[in-house]
């Protein structure tokens, strides 16, 4: 799939998910944004496709985004089908885990996520954060999944 490389996409509710193949959030989640317009948890969290390709592997694809989290915000409970390489390029996060204690990560910080983790990346700093995060996943699936 063709996309533009400069696409960016807005993440509050349904946009990110339809924008990165999830077929459908929570009705809980959809309800509760539609009654609190900007004022959910992951307003202003923005995704910018940076690049899409093939990966060496048959079956699988390489994306690269630049995320950028507003002070106060999460990216909200999600996860890939396949792993995550990133960095903390600004900002300080706490990514959260459902299955293992949070992590805390500061600008120039790497970080790992396993295939399948659910995960959050909730911005604790006084700043706008940006992470660089690389998916190495199944093309067959689609990016996030939310919970």
């Amino acid at each position: 799939m063709m996309m533009n490389r400069r696409l960016v996409l807005r993440t509050s509710g349904a946009a990110a998910a339809g924008a990165f193949g999830v077929a459908a959030l929570s009705k809980a989640a959809s309800a509760a944004e539609s009654h609190r317009p900007g004022s959910g948890p992951t307003d202003g969290v923005t995704r910018t496709l940076l690049q899409e390709h093939p990966s060496p592997a048959k079956g699988w694809k390489t994306v690269q985004t630049l995320v950028q989290i507003p002070r106060r915000k999460e990216s909200g409970r999600h996860s890939h089908p396949g792993v995550e390489v990133g960095y903390i390029i600004r900002g300080d996060v706490l990514m959260e885990f459902d299955d293992r204690p949070p992590l805390r990560l500061r600008t120039g910080d790497p970080f790992f996520i396993p295939e399948g983790a659910v995960h959050n990346a909730r911005n604790v700093g006084k700043e706008t954060t940006m992470m660089l995060s690389t998916y190495v996943v199944d093309e067959t699936k689609p990016l996030v999944t939310t919970y």
